[in-house]
């Protein structure tokens, strides 16, 4: 057989086999989702942080965070019940590869380059805790733009969980003008510590 059509026949194997796979996970994912309403939330609280910082007025600026309190409260409950509901994923599902492209079976053949989703769900729930919590006492403003990172840390991870490393980082450059980098620098320093140790 023609070698070209050999490489083109295993080109669209490949292909289909790893957008299979890729609809698993998003399955998986939206699955332990859907009791929640976490991305409602979020949308709150990035439209309300963003409010909030558009204003001139100190006070005013601290009225506008102040009423987000119970969207950051609902958050941090809802988000540690899905990532404790998703430590039942078995561990096959929950790898995910470190490469920066999606390759069918990466995760199965080369398990070492690979990291634990459920681990990385934890990291994320005890990051919005923290910042929640604020016992390091950060100033209104430093709280906000500080919880806005480890949102948006957190929707790189399930992209990359779906998808892959550089379709999550060109998403997050595309949607919020936001390196994946950049990101990992603005969120808390335990949070930056327990991640990096996660993905690398």
């Amino acid at each position: 057989m023609d070698p070209i059509l050999l490489v083109l026949l295993a080109a669209t194997a490949s292909y289909f086999v790893n957008a299979k796979q890729q609809r698993q996970r998003i399955a998986v994912l939206a699955e332990h989702l859907q009791p929640f309403q976490i991305e409602k939330h979020i949308e709150s609280l990035t439209q309300g942080y963003l409010r909030a910082m558009g204003e001139k007025e100190d006070e005013r600026r601290l009225q506008v965070l102040a009423l987000l309190g119970d969207s950051e409260q609902s958050l941090v409950g809802q988000f540690g019940r899905f990532a404790t509901s998703f430590q039942k994923v078995s561990e096959p599902m929950a790898r995910v590869s470190k490469w920066p492209v999606s390759l069918p079976f990466a995760t199965q053949i080369v398990p070492a380059s690979t990291f634990d989703m459920r681990k990385a769900l934890q990291i994320h729930a005890q990051g919005f805790e923290r910042v929640v919590r604020n016992e390091a006492g950060r100033t209104p403003r430093d709280r906000a733009f500080m919880m806005t990172a480890e949102i948006l840390l957190m929707q790189h991870t399930c992209h990359w969980y779906c998808k892959s490393r550089s379709v999550a980082s060109a998403r997050m450059l595309a949607r919020n003008k936001t390196p994946h980098d950049q990101l990992v620098q603005s969120v808390s320093p335990e949070t930056r510590a327990a991640y990096q140790a996660l993905i690398r």
